[in-house]
């Protein structure tokens, strides 16, 4: 994808006003110098949900959802990142620069796409002539409807009907081959890869065809599913079938069910259970995981109860661990033997679907519970076990509430309980008797606090800036900031937090920025330039102390003497 320049991104922003952004999607009531509101993306009951119109960014502090007017774009309208630089460009009269518009739009993938839907368009005209598909369908209960809503279509039988309906020219039948709709055999021979077969086209987030899938009519026909390969247009461990359904049915999506095939999909849906989606043949991946947290706060995995279905929840649940930020909940449901989400709504109706979702296993139940078989919990060496076996998944989940009760599920389990923080450590002295002071790690808070609430105060400081040697945590950060806002004058505090956005640092600086800090703008720039002059002081006394132990040990040159004298002579 082609990236907007950070200019653009910064004045786009700046040009935006995020309060009118979500007002226009959720009732805000102004408290102070913010707005607050209920959150949109969990449920709660008091309003935990903030927008700052002096910072352009929201913040909950419930769920920790936060971002910029772009960030609340992707996530309330579930819109990718370049369709929410276009849609607030719009607004704000700009035009989103022109060499990423064009790199944005390949001509060969454009004709990919052309390609793609001649042949959805096809295999939807073979199905309403064949007696044998529609039959098929119909004794699978999948209506006119949802066939309509799906594009079901046929692919007929022989090797070269497609082929011979689109591929007219070289440079057409090139494309179908690219688009995966066409095989090349040994001998270089082309034909159609999909051949009687009910035909499922993939879409992607914009409701673009970018695959298909194809299910035998004959139970003994094999395989029983063919996807597309793998093409410029589909990577099959990105995207989620029937996510593009979902979203049109549904204004507010508070959950999506994740099941293994297409007729399970389309069953679910055929009785009105609308949030239905499948991975495309292959285990939950990390950006699957992502996908469905996106576009709902609670995630419920559909599995066969046999050994392979578990085995394919335990991989759900090492995508998802990474991705439990509070507000999140993940389930998992476990089918009886020889029963797929197809076979039960047709049975039970939706109703008893529903019943089966509410007795699904929390993700927590099901990570204690697998991590135990096989281990005695009775025996210290047992606990032990689950203890080692835990950690290092419970490591990748965020910090936040859910994180903690996990820790506290495994102390309980276990025994043991967390390590306590360590005592502060006596002061260390040098050689003569007065101790060296311990690191003061709030100052570089402090700075980088300050800078968060107002970015324009890191042009007040002239480089070299002579901090930046001092050996503190938080001191790189803070440079780093200093030098993003000098180059970037009119960055804003929301689009700082999007520049750290997917980086480590970006939750801190979340914190630190949802902090309502006393005083204005003047009180600000006198603690910021105090705190950067404490920094500047505590960076002389830091080489001072080198050069003094350098002194000791054997001596000083005539340039260590003279830096020595104009570092005491600067601290005076």
């Amino acid at each position: 994808m082609a990236r907007i320049p950070d200019a653009f991104i910064d004045e786009l922003l700046a040009r935006t006003d995020i309060v009118e952004v979500i007002q226009a999607r959720v009732p805000l009531k102004r408290q102070g110098r913010e707005y607050s509101a209920r959150c949109p993306f969990h449920d709660e009951r008091s309003p935990s949900f903030t927008v700052s119109p002096t910072k352009q960014f929201y913040h909950c502090f419930g769920c920790g959802a936060h971002g910029t007017a772009i960030s609340f774009l992707m996530q309330y309208d579930r819109l990718e990142f370049l369709d929410a630089v276009d849609e607030l460009a719009r607004k704000a009269g700009l035009e989103v620069p022109r060499e990423t518009r064009q790199r944005n739009a390949n001509p060969e993938s454009l004709d990919l796409y052309n390609a793609l839907e001649a042949a959805a368009r096809y295999f939807q005209r073979q199905l309403a002539g064949s007696d044998r598909a529609r039959a098929y369908l119909d004794e699978r209960g999948v209506g006119e409807a949802v066939r309509a809503q799906f594009g079901i279509g046929y692919a007929p039988e022989g090797f070269s009907a497609l082929k011979d309906a689109l591929g007219t020219d070289p440079r057409r039948l090139h494309l179908l081959e690219r688009a995966g709709l066409l095989s090349k055999n040994d001998r270089g021979h082309v034909y159609d890869k999909f051949r009687d077969r009910v035909m499922f086209p993939i879409h992607d987030r914009r409701g673009r065809v970018i695959a298909f899938g194809g299910r035998v009519l004959r139970k003994e026909d094999s395989p029983k599913y063919l996807n597309s390969p793998e093409t410029p247009l589909f990577h099959k461990g990105r995207e989620l079938y029937g996510l593009w359904q979902v979203r049109q049915a549904n204004q507010k999506i508070a959950r999506l069910v994740v099941v293994e095939g297409y007729m399970d999909v389309v069953a679910l849906f055929e009785h009105g259970v609308a949030q239905a989606v499948a991975t495309l043949g292959t285990a939950t991946t990390p950006d699957h995981a992502e996908l469905l947290f996106r576009n709902a706060p609670d995630v419920y995995f559909c599995f066969d109860g046999d050994r392979a279905g578990r085995s394919a929840a335990w991989k759900a649940v090492e995508s998802v661990l990474p991705r439990m930020r509070d507000g999140r909940q993940a389930f998992f449901l476990f089918l009886p033997d020889g029963e797929d989400p197809d076979s039960i709504v047709r049975r039970e109706g939706a109703e008893g679907f529903e019943a089966r979702l509410q007795q699904a296993t929390p993700l927590s139940r099901f990570f204690f519970d697998t991590l135990s078989e096989g281990v005695s919990l009775s025996t210290l060496d047992g606990r032990a076990r689950l203890a080692e076996r835990a950690r290092p998944l419970l490591a990748q989940i965020p910090d936040g509430a859910f994180g903690d009760l996990m820790q506290q599920r495994l102390a309980d389990i276990t025994g043991l309980q967390a390590k306590p923080a360590a005592a502060p450590s006596a002061p260390v002295r040098g050689r003569g008797s007065r101790p060296l002071a311990p690191p003061r790690r709030s100052m570089v808070r402090s700075a980088i606090a300050l800078l968060l609430q107002q970015p324009s105060l890191a042009l007040e400081l002239a480089p070299p800036y002579r901090f930046v040697g001092l050996r503190q945590p938080g001191i790189d950060l803070l440079t780093e900031l200093i030098a993003l806002v000098s180059t970037r004058p009119e960055i804003t505090t929301g689009a700082l937090l999007e520049h750290f956005a997917d980086r480590e640092e970006g939750a801190a600086l979340q914190k630190l920025a949802s902090q309502d800090l006393p005083g204005d703008s003047s009180t600000w720039r006198e603690e910021f330039l105090d705190a950067i002059a404490q920094l500047d002081r505590q960076t002389i006394d830091q080489r001072i102390d080198e050069l003094r132990e350098k002194q000791r040990g054997g001596g000083l040159d005539e340039a260590d003497k003279a830096e020595l004298r104009e570092l005491l002579q600067a601290r005076r």
